[in-house]
């Protein structure tokens, strides 16, 4: 090895502190970027020379290489967002998201995520989201998909099945003889109103009338006005009465019978065209306390059509579809996928990244502790460390201007022995 290997040596230098300078400044570049990783540096000697001298054989290293830019995964933190389809993850997982004319899959922890017009939840860039989508309420088990919401979509009507009725009778009401539907209000001891939807939509409103006729013991008539039902099944007085049942209680209050009932069959035979037949079944989650009769809560299962009228995106990556109606339908949960080594991902741009062989294949799931957990209204930040930078800054310029100064240094050196034969 001579003087001219040294000049190499210093340039190897130059080389390796140039692509360093160039790795931290796409990180300082970078700081801002929602989701960006940061890289190291990894240098590694070059050693390819041998030496002979009398303490044996030597080596003598011939510079410095760049032996690998790692991709650092840490945490970023989060920053909170107004939109709810703004997406952060908590963990290790990626965001899976593909072209609209690829099959192939690419990956992101930049969770800032739209709807385009035509009803696909994508990235900036245009990739849709993917993610398993729910068939008649249940999550599928096939191949993640892209993640559409037909925004012109009506949810059909349901007619009322079921109707729930949660209530406290009043214990001191005082004994009536009968009810009369001449008389309804003269004739119980308390009334509550709800809806029924039929077939086409349409709300009825009907009412429950509860008359102490014994000490814990209550009947129930629902009735509805006349007008409402088909003149085949309507009664010849103002109201109609549609089912009627009877309650006991125990010593302590508690329902003992009459729990359930159920609408009479044929009953219900609308005006206006809805499917005839309708039949409702009853449920009382009812006690007999001494306290004012009241009513605590009410459910039925029927409803009118609806719109879309707002999506949202749960913590848990559910994709709801809300429509006018009040009814809400789960559309699709993302999936997220993690790899054995995350640090051997390719970088593909726009904070996407590729499987490689060295990352392996991604195990791929929903939000949960083994995928990460999923944030709304939130993006991660960048994991640039600004402070480390600088440092690193400083360092690799002293090792560049080193490394410079090797070269003029071996350069005069050389000088002077080209001055020996003057």
């Amino acid at each position: 090895m001579g003087l001219s290997s040294t000049l190499y040596t210093g340039i190897s230098g130059l080389k390796a502190n140039s692509e360093a300078m160039s790795v931290t400044g796409n990180n300082i570049s970078n700081s801002n970027t929602i989701g960006f990783k940061s890289s190291s540096t990894l240098f590694s000697d070059v050693l390819s020379a041998s030496i002979s001298s009398a303490g044996g054989s030597s080596q003598v290293g011939r510079g410095v290489q760049i032996s690998k830019v790692a991709n650092l995964f840490s945490q970023g933190s989060f920053s909170s967002t107004s939109s709810n389809t703004d997406l952060a993850i908590d963990g290790d997982g990626f965001f899976m998201v593909r072209a609209s004319d690829s099959p192939v899959n690419y990956y992101t922890r930049n969770g800032a995520f739209d709807f385009s017009d035509d009803g696909y939840l994508v990235n900036a860039e245009g990739y849709r989201v993917q993610g398993k989508a729910y068939e008649d309420g249940v999550l599928s088990g096939g191949d993640p998909t892209d993640i559409k919401v037909d925004f012109n979509s009506q949810i059909a009507a349901h007619q009322t099945t079921q109707l729930t009725l949660t209530t406290n009778l009043d214990s001191g009401s005082d004994i009536i003889t009968a009810f009369d539907i001449t008389d309804p209000e003269g004739t119980s001891s308390y009334s509550t109103q709800t809806e029924l939807f039929d077939s086409l939509g349409d709300s009825h409103p009907v009412t429950t009338y509860f008359t102490k006729t014994a000490d814990n013991t209550w009947e129930w008539h629902m009735v509805i006005d006349s007008d409402e039902l088909d003149p085949s099944v309507a009664a010849t007085t103002d109201l109609t009465e549609i089912g009627t049942g009877t309650l006991t209680f125990d010593g302590s209050g508690n329902l003992l019978t009459g729990g359930t009932g159920t609408t009479t069959a044929g009953a219900i035979v609308w005006t206006n065209g809805a499917s005839s037949g309708q039949q409702v079944e009853m449920t009382f989650a009812t006690t007999q306390r001494n306290n004012s009769s009241r009513i605590i809560s009410q459910t039925q299962d029927g409803y009118a059509p609806g719109e879309v009228v707002e999506v949202s995106i749960d913590d848990e990556g559910t994709v709801i579809a809300s429509y006018s109606n009040g009814e809400k339908i789960n559309i699709s949960k993302l999936t997220l996928a993690t790899f054995n080594n995350p640090s051997g991902l390719a970088k593909e741009g726009g904070s996407l990244y590729a499987q490689t062989a060295s990352s392996g294949d991604p195990s791929v799931g929903v939000s949960g502790a083994s995928q990460g957990y999923i944030y709304t209204s939130s993006l991660e930040l960048s994991n640039v460390d600004l402070a480390q930078e600088f440092v690193d800054l400083i360092t690799i310029q002293n090792g560049y201007s080193a490394s410079s100064k090797v070269i003029t240094t071996t350069d005069e050196m050389l000088q002077e022995l080209i001055n020996l034969k003057r």
